[in-house]
Parts: structure tokens; C-alpha cells; sequence
């Protein structure tokens, strides 16, 4: 054994984990390496300093430079505390073995706004021990739901006490399955255990506060430790706090922050509304989200009743839905008799209001019938298609972005009954939106968990998979898988072509696919608003400030190059 491991930690020790480099500060004696140290960070990269000593004296070696970071320190004691959880059904937890277990950890990262990890850092590093990568893998798909990152502090600063530490537990917002999180916690903790880890510690943003309820969970304490990061856009919240932007949606706060990243002067005129205005130079140009002055009135209100749509995008060769032609009960018995299940939607509303899909009786489609007169006194009958939702994102009359939106499900553990299930649902989902999703508990999901068999205080069996909305509306607990290098360009051109014969810059193209690899499609609807955040990592709020202002995007071009690392 050397003498460093028995006299103490190596000095200035720090270790890269892909995402930027974990700094021991308590391995530092003078403040003024330490400060260099962090001074020294690459672009894209979060340095983290944790266990720093003294951390004000390190903040006056380059008060510009760096800030003291607002969290929690917690501690969880290896040595008395049982770490065995129960096994998760349908899931398993596995340490990162593949290239493409790299990829998927990049995509739950991008999804909650974390640093990427270049994806070859993952595979040339899973076999070194000092950092650990789990994921939680579910069994009947291979997809990746969740992952955890360990450091072992003996083999990367030679810890005397053989101390550990937890970083970037993520959970994949398309997790159907609860406890991913508490079980990757807990497989963490038990390997570092098995090695003879006395402590694993964590550090958590201090209002994080369902985090912090887990962590104390299971057996976490809260300890005193100090850390220190350096000032950065990705680090800004945390050391300028809110800005005027205080209180926009996750839809406008995208492209503020966008345009702010140009140096485009952004007024927020009402948060509440996501209104707010651009300006650069005499360019003065007022939004409500991805809604801008450039979408004309005419071209709003194509979209704003469904009925016009269809019959606009129908002329220009786009394929459609067939339509009742008669409002009355009769009429819909008829037609549901013709096409055997049907949607029911008002012609005007959006969020997914007021939609009911797979309707097969014609009980189901006249209650259908109120509640979306509830919405708008004119209401689309239309047949229903068994198939994936497709948004497609179109600015400047390019495709910028797709996804399938998945229709909320939850799955059984034997244990929680199916409200228990939604509750928990609605709560990750809310969690990972910015509270745009949630799954309502009203009489639709009542009818599609019956369809099903289940009522809402029901338990429903281990395994078992319910559909508990037929919709797949963001705001209505769905989930959105990206495809964007994947749909095919038969799709692709027929979204175009739905935005030209609109006339709309900016838009949300609705089909119904059986795969956004097969050319088929059917069209739903064009939204004038899209969510831009919705479909991260795309470029969705770069493409629409270039087309907002682009004088800028020479200029953010030559940025991109002069930042980018040797």
C-alpha cells in the first residue's frame, strides 16, 4: 500500500465523468489552486467542487468566476444501513455495457435539460471502476427507463475513509413503472457497499424537493458540505436566479432563452399568457409562445377550426379522416355501424379538450357528443384509425422535428390501485413538463380504464399494462419519443405541403401513423402554437429565432465555431 493511501487522499485530486470533472475540494490546501482549477473548465462541461473547506475564501480568489452552489448535501451510512430493495417487476438494473446504453442515457439527460456525456466517453470508460454507470432496463422491450452514476472515492482520490458518491440519477419521462429511481439508488448503494464503501453522499438543488423526500427515504441524512461551481450559461439560474422571464411556460421560456443567447432583447409583456416581444436593432416582433407576428390572422384561423383545415390540407392532396356529413344521433349511429369505431372532438379548442377516440357504441359516442359540446357547440364526428399520433414541427416550411405521442399508460404492480397508478403518473409527468402534464381523473379516463376492465380504485395485476387515455394530447399525460431521422419522406412532404396550403410559418402538423417509418398517414390536425420544448434536443427554438431574425444566424454560426474545443 503507498503512503499517500495511508496518510490521506491524493492531493488535488479530481476525476472526469464525461459531463465535466468531479473536483475533491477537501484534497485542495490553498484556495488559489482550487479556484484555477475551476477556472479552467471546457466549454459545454460542469466542473463541480464538492466538500470544498472554507468555501468563501475560494469565492474571493475570483468573485467573478464563481458562486457557491445552492444545495443539499446528503449522506447515506453503507455500514448500518440495509441497502437490498425489492426487485422491481419488469425491470432490471445492469450496469452500462453498450454503446447504445450510451445513447439512450444522452436522450433521458437531454429530456430533463442535464449535460450530455459524449457517448464514446461511456464505452471507453465502463470498464474502469473508480465511476460506476447503472441503467434501469425494462425486460420485455430493452429500453433504457433510467440511470445512476457512482464515484468511488478510494480508487479516484485514494479516500482514506473509502467514501462514495451518487450523480445524475434520471429517470426516462416515458417510464411507465414507478420506484426507478429508489431502485437505482439502492443498487448503487449496494455495490459500493460490497466494495467496502463506508458512506455514499449526494448533492441535490435545494428545491428539489421530491428528491429530497426520496433520498430521506431511504435513510439519506443531510450534512454539512460546500460546493462550488463557476459561472456558465448552463449554470446561470443558479447564480443570477430568476429573470424577467419569471413565470413563462416551458414553451416560451425556450425561446427566450434562445434569444437571449443572441443577444436579442427580450420583454416579457405577460408571463401568465407567454406573451412577450423580440428586439433587435429596428426588428421589433411579438409572440406568444412559437405563436409570432409573422402567422397571419387568415392562416390562425384555418387552424383554429378543424373543419376548414381539413377541407384546405384535403385540396392541397393531403390524405384525411372521413367525416360524418349529418349532426344527429342517427346520422353517428350510422356511420359508427360503417367505420365501427369513431372520434368525437369540437371543432374549435385545443390541449386535447373535449376528444374522445376509439368510441365503439352508440352510448359511448352520444356522451362523447356533450362533453365536446361542452368545448364548442360544433363539434367533427370523424372514423377513428388504429394507429401511432405523429407531430411533426414545421418552421420557414421545413421539418424541424418529429415525434410519436404516446398515449398515457400505467402498469400494474399488484399492489396500487389504478388511481394510486395515474396519481403517481401524473406526478412525474408533471415533474419532467413543468406541470403541462398531468393525466385528468374524469369521466375519459374513467371510460378508458373500463374498456380495460378496471374501475379507478381497482388493483390492477403485476405486469399488467392499461391505456388510460385514447388521446395522445402533451397535456393530457402523454409521452413524445422523438423521430426526427427516422419518419419517412412521404410523411415528411406531406406536413410540408399541410403548412404551404395554410400559409403558416409555424406549425404543429397532427397525423395518425402505423409507423413513422412507412409512408401511410392520415391527417388530424395543424396547430398554430407548438410546443417547441416538447421535442428537446431538436433545434426547435434555434430554427425559430433564425426565422424571427435571420441577421443572426451568420452570427451564431461563427460563435459556434470559435467555441467549439480543439
Amino acid at each position: 500500500m503507498s503512503d499517500s493511501a495511508v496518510t490521506g487522499p491524493t492531493p488535488e485530486s479530481s476525476i472526469d465523468c464525461g459531463w465535466g470533472r468531479l473536483i475533491f475540494g477537501n484534497t485542495f490546501a490553498d484556495p488559489k489552486v482550487l479556484a484555477e482549477t475551476l477556472s479552467a473548465e471546457r466549454h459545454t462541461r460542469r466542473d463541480i467542487a464538492f466538500y470544498v473547506r472554507d468555501p468563501q475564501v475560494v469565492l474571493a480568489e475570483a468573485p467573478q468566476e464563481l458562486f457557491l452552489d445552492p444545495s443539499i448535501s446528503f449522506r447515506l451510512d453503507l455500514k448500518g444501513q440495509d441497502t437490498d430493495g425489492p426487485r422491481l417487476a419488469n425491470v432490471s438494473i445492469r450496469r452500462l455495457t453498450t454503446e447504445m446504453d450510451a445513447d439512450a442515457i444522452n436522450t433521458i439527460y437531454a429530456a430533463h435539460g442535464m449535460v450530455e456525456v459524449p457517448s464514446h466517453f461511456f464505452w471507453s470508460n465502463r470498464d474502469a471502476r473508480a465511476i460506476t454507470v447503472l441503467v434501469a432496463e425494462e425486460d420485455d422491450t430493452g429500453a433504457i427507463l433510467g440511470t445512476v452514476m457512482g464515484v468511488d472515492h478510494k480508487l479516484a482520490c485514494n479516500d482514506p475513509d473509502h467514501g462514495s458518491s451518487l450523480w445524475c440519477l434520471a429517470v426516462s419521462p416515458h417510464a411507465r413503472y414507478p420506484g426507478i429511481g429508489q431502485a437505482l439508488v439502492l443498487r448503487l448503494a449496494e455495490e459500493f457497499r460490497a466494495r467496502g464503501a463506508t458512506t455514499m453522499d449526494l448533492s441535490v438543488l435545494h428545491d428539489n424537493n421530491e428528491a429530497m423526500k426520496l433520498y430521506e427515504k431511504l435513510g439519506f441524512r443531510r450534512f454539512q458540505a460546500f460546493t462550488v461551481k463557476r459561472k456558465n450559461p448552463i449554470n446561470e439560474p443558479l447564480f443570477v436566479g430568476e429573470t424577467e422571464a419569471e413565470g413563462l411556460n416551458p414553451y416560451a421560456k425556450i425561446i427566450v432563452k434562445e434569444a437571449r443567447r443572441r443577444g436579442i432583447f427580450v420583454e416579457v409583456i405577460d408571463a401568465e399568457a407567454g406573451l412577450f416581444e423580440l428586439q433587435m436593432g429596428g426588428r421589433r416582433i411579438r409572440c406568444r409562445e412559437a405563436l409570432s407576428e409573422l402567422t397571419t390572422a387568415v392562416a390562425m384561423s384555418i387552424c383554429d377550426d378543424k373543419r376548414v383545415t381539413r377541407r384546405i390540407v384535403s385540396e392541397a392532396g393531403v390524405k384525411v379522416a372521413e367525416q360524418a356529413k349529418e349532426d344527429s344521433p342517427e346520422a353517428r349511429a350510422a356511420f359508427l355501424k360503417q367505420h365501427g369505431a369513431l372520434v368525437v372532438k369540437p371543432a374549435r379548442g385545443e390541449m386535447g379538450e373535449g376528444v374522445s377516440v376509439d368510441l365503439r357504441t352508440s352510448e359511448e359516442v352520444e356522451a362523447a357528443v356533450e362533453r365536446a359540446r361542452g368545448v364548442c357547440s360544433d363539434i367533427i364526428v370523424e372514423s377513428y384509425l388504429e394507429g401511432d399520433d405523429l407531430r411533426l414541427v414545421v418552421i420557414d416550411y421545413k421539418v424541424v422535428a418529429a415525434a410519436i405521442r404516446r398515449r398515457p399508460r400505467i402498469t400494474g404492480d399488484g399492489k396500487h390501485t389504478a388511481r394510486d397508478l395515474i396519481e403517481a403518473q401524473s406526478r412525474r409527468r408533471a415533474a419532467q413538463t413543468g406541470g403541462e402534464s398531468t393525466i385528468p381523473l374524469d369521466a375519459e379516463t374513467e371510460r378508458c380504464l373500463a374498456m380495460a376492465g378496471y374501475g379507478f380504485d381497482d388493483v390492477v395485476p403485476a405486469g399488467t399494462e392499461v391505456t388510460v387515455r385514447k388521446t395522445a394530447n402533451l397535456h393530457t399525460g402523454g409521452v413524445i419519443i422523438d423521430v426526427t431521422g427516422e419518419t419517412h419522406p412521404q410523411v415528411i412532404d406531406a406536413a410540408i405541403r399541410c403548412a404551404r396550403a395554410i400559409g403558416i410559418p409555424v406549425t404543429g402538423i397532427d397525423f395518425i401513423v402505423k409507423s413513422p417509418r412507412r409512408p401511410e398517414y392520415i391527417f388530424i390536425e395543424a396547430n398554430e402554437r407548438p410546443g417547441l420544448a416538447n421535442h428537446e434536443p431538436q433545434p426547435t427554438a434555434q430554427r425559430f429565432v433564425d426565422l424571427l431574425f435571420p441577421m443572426t444566424v451568420a452570427t451564431e454560426a461563427s460563435q459556434l465555431a470559435q467555441t467549439q474545443p480543439e
